[in-house]
């Protein structure tokens, strides 16, 4: 039994470190490829190890196209519509979760059919909204637009906020807390798993957004840098070392954003195994 438990447990491990390494080769491969020089760049067979290393593609990436702007512009759009995001979902799911209001349950469903919309039909809509709101070519627009995209949001965390008991909230009531003080001090600092959940979707999907950046930006100073990366694609042909080392400068930022709030979001996966 203990020798069909262990061969069990190996089989598994065996498959997630083979799961594990089919995922990372493609990064890998990025990681050589941006530290290769130009002439060893798509070798055959292809080199997972920089035989010449160099940081001269990222050097040439950060000079090149006006990419420290373009780095600019991404971080304050993302940051800012992502600070905006968590704020207005978490009071938006507070305010569904705990409080009773005529047409609730309307407008909560209607909230969520809202997903099931592809965000190119929206297009259409947005532009022409954004047009007569004054939002087109500038980075309040790309801001105002990211922070609706707060329906899927709102779902999470509205569970979250019923799972934690009443209890609390009657008690911070017999203490005198206002709705303020049970929203911020109360049911926020409890929250902390599922707010790091929504900041981590809501920062990758604000930093990758291409398709409505391209379509509302015409001015080339305001691009992010999903609209920059196609700068080092020629007509004809491409580099790819500095595409590859753009791809990498691209991501960095990401995976800083998990590793800062990993633990809260680890924690909030957890507890929704538990609960489910």
């Amino acid at each position: 039994m203990k020798l069909r438990r262990f061969a069990d447990k190996s089989f598994v491990y065996l498959l997630l470190i083979l799961g594990a390494v089919i995922m990372m080769l493609p990064f890998l491969f990025m990681v050589v490829t941006a530290l290769q020089p130009g002439t060893y760049v798509l070798s055959i067979p292809p080199n997972f190890w920089p035989s010449h290393p160099t940081l001269q593609n990222f050097v040439d990436v950060w000079t090149a196209n006006n990419f420290g702007r373009y780095f600019l512009n991404s971080a304050i759009v993302a940051t800012t519509s992502t600070v905006i995001t968590v704020i207005f979902s978490s009071m938006i799911a507070f305010t569904f979760a705990r409080y009773t209001f005529p047409g609730k349950t309307p407008l909560y469903y209607t909230m969520l059919m809202t997903l099931m919309l592809p965000t190119l039909v929206l297009i259409i809509p947005q532009f022409v909204l954004a047009k007569n709101l004054h939002l087109l070519n500038s980075l309040q627009g790309l801001i105002v637009v990211y922070s609706a995209g707060i329906p899927l949001y709102v779902f999470l965390l509205r569970g979250f906020f019923e799972d934690i008991p009443q209890d609390l909230a009657d008690a911070a009531a017999i203490d005198g807390a206002g709705i303020w003080t049970l929203y911020w001090r109360i049911m926020m600092p409890l929250a902390r798993p599922a707010l790091a959940t929504v900041t981590i979707f809501s920062f990758l999907g604000n930093w990758d957004e291409f398709t409505w950046a391209l379509t509302s930006i015409s001015d080339s100073n305001l691009f992010t840098l999903p609209i920059a990366l196609q700068f080092f694609q020629g007509q004809h042909g491409t580099q790819y070392g500095l595409v590859f080392a753009a791809s990498l400068i691209v991501v960095i930022p990401v995976i800083a954003v998990f590793v800062v709030f990993q633990r809260h979001f680890i924690k909030g996966i957890m507890s929704s195994a538990v609960k489910g």
